[in-house]
């Protein structure tokens, strides 16, 4: 713009040069007056006409005399523009940022079902790739007729269960809501977590049920044997029965004591308060307890290091001695009569180890990754006869958990098993 204004004042110029040499001065002087006039308001145009060829950032220059309320305003618009432009960018940066943030995987489609955005949540869910899918049909990407079924009946349906096309182990829950012009949002949220944890509560249901439906059998038999054989039953006979019922009802006592301790361990509840630990002490007491449920059947060694005594463990003494004690009794039940059974602890450079070894039938090593399962048994007729309630080592476990410990479990068949307890150093300290 600026090359075709000085071409017209060069022209106007050769023409007021022109009058004034052939006598008509005042005409070319007013023609000379107009003509400044008009270059004054011309270059003021291309200023701004220049300005906002640039698409600057940078604020007009300066206006002069009628121009300088009109370059004031459009400054003024212009700075207004920028911030709002600057506020908007934010918002969406801060949208993006929440969207990529969310825990479940979000799409949003075209009328057409065209991906339009999606967060890295969705890309692990559903197998896309952002840079790569973004302008693709979702259905062309997801090839699952459900999914296409469930995009075509609109809102009118409830969520649709789907594997993850990415990994089939996970279990997704699809929902779309429908907005905008025809649009549609898809969530997509992974509920494997949530399918596991209610199917662990039927069968915890389940086995709660079933262990306790066959000590109240037997104990409503017993009773009802006795009741109508009362005035005909032998006094010994009648002692048996109650005694085995007595035993029933002594059973599920621990049963349900136990189940009050593991969910006290696997809810949120604040831990115990925490205390130096003879280990000497609460070992040897273990080893005296196993003594006496052991009734002499076994032989029962205990091995402390010479310098035990000085080994202090800070934690809930109440727990580790359940724990302990739990182990050392769950190696006298399941030896028979005869076998040997070892109780020690030993220090090391990263921490101690407890442990319980036996020389009992062993374990079948298909077994062993689930014996911390809750009402889990190897043998389940033996650990009814042995009055286990299957709960044990799930308590075991958590506690163990919840002392930074870890919890080891070897065994070989024919030959016996080792429970070992193995805790951090930080857990440990000597007295000197």
């Amino acid at each position: 713009m600026g090359t075709l204004v000085s071409v017209v004042l060069i022209g106007f110029a050769a023409l007021c040069a022109h009058w004034w040499v052939g006598g008509y001065a005042g005409a070319a002087a007013l023609v000379l007056g107009l003509l400044a006039l008009l270059g004054y308001h011309v270059h003021n145009l291309a200023r701004i006409a220049d300005w906002a060829d640039q698409q600057s950032a940078l604020p007009l220059p300066d206006g002069a005399g009628v121009w300088r309320p009109v370059f004031v305003s459009l400054n003024r618009r212009a700075r207004d523009t920028r911030e709002h432009r600057e506020r908007l960018s934010i918002a969406l940066e801060r949208f993006r940022a929440a969207g990529q943030a969310m825990p479940d995987g979000v799409v949003y489609l075209s009328d057409r079902d065209i991906i339009e955005w999606l967060n890295g949540r969705a890309e692990q869910h559903l197998g896309l790739d952002h840079a790569r899918d973004i302008g693709v049909p979702l259905v062309g990407l997801v090839r699952n007729p459900a999914l296409l079924q469930y995009l075509e009946g609109g809102n009118g349906q409830g969520p649709l269960l789907l594997q993850s096309p990415r990994r089939p182990e996970i279990r997704l829950l699809i929902q779309v809501v429908p907005f905008g012009d025809g649009q549609k949002m898809v969530v997509s949220r992974d509920i494997t977590q949530i399918e596991r944890l209610e199917t662990m509560r039927q069968d915890f249901i389940a086995n709660v049920s079933h262990e306790l439906r066959t000590p109240l059998t037997v104990v409503g038999g017993f009773l009802e044997t006795v009741q109508d054989g009362l005035d005909d039953l032998p006094r010994e006979d009648l002692m048996r029965y109650l005694g085995m019922a007595l035993d029933q009802a002594t059973r599920m006592q621990r049963l349900i004591g136990d189940l009050l301790t593991l969910s006290a361990l696997e809810t949120t509840a604040p831990a115990p308060a925490e205390e130096p630990i003879d280990l000497s002490v609460l070992i040897s007491q273990v080893h005296q307890e196993s003594e006496l449920l052991s009734g002499g059947r076994h032989e029962i060694r205990l091995e402390l290091e010479p310098y035990a005594a000085e080994d202090v463990l800070t934690g809930s003494e109440k727990e580790l001695h359940s724990a302990f004690a739990n182990l050392a009794s769950n190696a006298v039940r399941y030896t028979p009569a005869g076998g040997c059974i070892t109780i020690g602890w030993r220090r090391h450079a990263a921490g101690g180890v407890f442990w319980v070894e036996d020389n009992g039938p062993g374990i079948d090593p298909a077994h062993i990754p689930r014996l911390t399962e809750r009402f889990f048994r190897a043998d389940r007729g033996r650990s009814r006869e042995t009055g286990g309630t299957g709960l044990g080592l799930a308590i075991v476990k958590h506690i163990v958990s919840r002392h930074q410990a870890e919890l080891k479990i070897e065994s070989t068949l024919g030959k016996g098993s080792r429970f070992s307890v193995h805790f951090p150093l930080s857990r440990l300290k000597r007295i000197r």
